[in-house]
Formats: C-alpha cells, sequence, structure tokens
C-alpha cells in the first residue's frame, strides 16, 4: 500500500514570507552604515536597494515570484485550488506598519552614511555628478508609494516650533 501526500500549495504571501523579509531588510538597512561608503559602490548600492524594493512589491501585491522573467506574478487560483484551501493573503496592518517604519527610518540613516564618505562633497551634488540623483530620490518609492495606499499618515519630525 502506498502512501501518497498530497502538499496543498503555499500561500506566496504567508507571514513566513513577509517574517523573513522585514527581518532581512532590517538587518540589512541596519548593517550597510557599518561599511564605508564609497563612490565606487554607489551605483551598486542603488541596483541593489532597487531589486529590495521591487521584492517587497512582489510580497505586498501578493505575488508569486517568476524566476525565469524575474518578476512577481499574479496568483492564478482556480475553483477546485481555492476549495482546498488555496488562498493568498495580504500582509497585516502590523506588518505594513513596521515595513513603513523600517524604510522610513532605514532610508534615514542610510542617507547620513552616504554624507560621511564624501570627504565633505555634499550628496546631492556627487548623486547629480554621477547621474544616481533621481535613482537615488527614488529609493524604495514604489513601496512607499504602494503603502500610501493602506491609510494612515506618516508624521515628518520637524524643528521649528510654531
Amino acid at each position: 500500500m502506498a502512501l501518497i501526500l498530497q502538499i496543498p500549495p503555499i500561500d506566496p504571501s504567508t507571514s513566513l514570507r513577509t517574517q523573513y523579509m522585514l527581518r532581512f531588510t532590517n538587518e540589512v538597512l541596519l548593517s550597510i552604515p557599518g561599511y564605508p561608503s564609497r563612490t565606487s559602490v554607489l551605483e551598486d548600492f542603488v541596483s541593489w536597494v532597487d531589486d529590495l524594493d521591487q521584492a517587497w512589491l512582489v510580497v505586498l501585491e501578493s505575488q508569486v515570484w517568476d524566476p525565469e522573467k524575474g518578476i512577481g506574478k499574479d496568483l492564478v487560483i482556480d475553483t477546485d485550488a481555492a476549495a482546498s484551501g488555496t488562498k493568498s493573503t495580504p500582509m497585516s496592518q502590523t506588518e505594513v506598519t513596521r515595513l513603513r517604519s523600517l524604510l522610513v527610518g532605514g532610508m534615514a540613516e542610510l542617507e547620513n552614511w552616504l554624507t560621511m564618505g564624501f570627504d565633505g562633497e555634499d550628496l546631492e551634488t556627487k548623486l547629480q555628478r554621477m547621474g544616481l540623483q533621481d535613482r537615488f530620490d527614488n529609493l524604495f518609492s514604489g513601496t512607499l508609494d504602494f503603502l500610501g495606499g493602506f491609510g494612515g499618515f506618516i508624521v515628518e519630525p520637524t524643528s521649528e516650533i510654531e
């Protein structure tokens, strides 16, 4: 008698994937400032962070990763699979809030890190000279734009007291 195991398809936005991505993002954003910022790695840095932004969009949109095309694609669930429990679960509001907090705080730290590595040259001037200003200004823009649709607001600290 043969035992047949039928494993149900995995929900592409399970909390395991989300928790992994949150932890990974936190570790990356905390670790990068430990390395010296150099002009030679700026383009690679911006490209890598853009890749992380794209990965977050796949998770936020409850998509599955298509390794052949290198993009996220929608999970298509037929009625039989839906009846057997296959589903696509979006991130919880707590996870969304944590991600937003990680990105806002992390980007501030990355900006501070980058300004320390240019021997007095203004970060904006350096990025413009290298042709990276627009790409740097748009780091995590896809994810942050998507998060804007979840409601709530971000409070920007200001030093002015009225």
